[in-house]
């Protein structure tokens, strides 16, 4: 249940992050540009481009802001070229996160991240230092009301999934990290879009958040993290109770 309560928690945040459109989009922007670069500009000869448009039109990424994007990286117009660099360490309570990022200038970003560990009571760890309680995995997810765990758990078996975990408002399917294009292209072509789909870093375990004043403090630190232009995304392995997610909601 570690990555299944994980992703609940992220959820519960999201109405937060609605609010920063403008930066989620410019997030969106570089993995396009990134993606595109990386092979080619045509999503289906290029598996890392398609996950990268699937993520934007999940976010209701405007056509235009896309097409331009990916014509930048094509070369009919300048962009920034950006480096992909991930950061590890552990924050309040002992909890691992991993910082993945692009970037155009590494000591900006590296200075920034360690700044954001340490003023949470944190540290910034060499690479390496947490990702072995970390497995990478493909994820698939899908909203559970017209979906019965039955179809989820007999499509994605067949798809080559390794585990489903279905609660009343989410499918979670996930696969070895090479399966993960058939995987999400299969689930996709029998129930339609997903509400989200990307290669993660699944905890293993997962550390449960026993206070109100240590959420809000994990809570804050990924906050500054995300908020960061050059960071892509964020994983930790904490897993904080319904009752508590309530208490900050309300």
């Amino acid at each position: 249940m570690a990555g299944h309560s994980q992703f609940k928690n992220i959820m519960h945040r999201k109405g937060a992050q609605d609010k920063k459109r403008a930066k989620i989009f410019a997030k969106h922007i570089r993995e396009l540009t990134v993606a595109a670069k990386s092979g080619l500009p045509d999503p289906a000869m290029n598996p890392r481009l398609r996950s990268a448009l699937a993520a934007a039109r999940a976010d209701n990424m405007p056509n235009d802001n896309i097409d331009r994007a990916i014509k930048r990286a094509s070369g009919e117009g300048t962009g920034e070229t950006y480096e992909e660099i991930r950061y590890e360490g552990y924050g309040p309570g002992g909890v691992a996160i991993i910082v993945e990022a692009l970037t155009d200038n590494r000591n900006r970003t590296a200075a920034d991240v360690r700044a954001a560990f340490a003023k949470s009571g944190g540290a910034m760890g060499e690479t390496g230092s947490v990702s072995f309680m970390f497995d990478r995995v493909g994820q698939v997810i899908f909203e559970a009301r017209d979906i019965s765990a039955e179809q989820m758990f007999g499509a994605a078996l067949e798809a080559g999934a390794e585990n489903v975990e279905s609660d009343g408002q989410v499918h979670d399917v996930t696969c070895a990290m090479e399966d993960f294009n058939d995987v999400r292209d299969a689930l996709e072509e029998k129930f339609g879009t997903p509400q989200a789909a990307g290669v993660i870093w699944k905890p293993q375990n997962t550390i449960p958040v026993e206070t109100e004043d240590l959420a809000v403090s994990i809570f804050k630190l990924v906050d500054v993290l995300e908020d960061n232009d050059d960071v892509q995304r964020v994983s930790a392995n904490f897993d904080i109770p319904e009752e508590i997610m309530e208490k900050l909601d309300g």
